[in-house]
């Protein structure tokens, strides 16, 4: 899964996030998480 960390404290429903999950829609609305295709070292940066 990738993911952006460190982002600003910001208060979705009743808890406080500072991380961003990836995903896209498909045509049908549905979110598929974005993942890498291939194994890669934790902390990676997205290119």
């Amino acid at each position: 899964m990738l993911a952006v960390l460190n982002f600003p404290p910001k208060q979705i429903g009743p808890f406080v996030s500072e991380c961003l999950v990836t995903g896209l829609y498909r045509e049908d609305g549905a979110v598929v998480l974005a993942v890498p295709d291939q194994l890669v070292p934790n902390g990676a940066r997205l290119a």
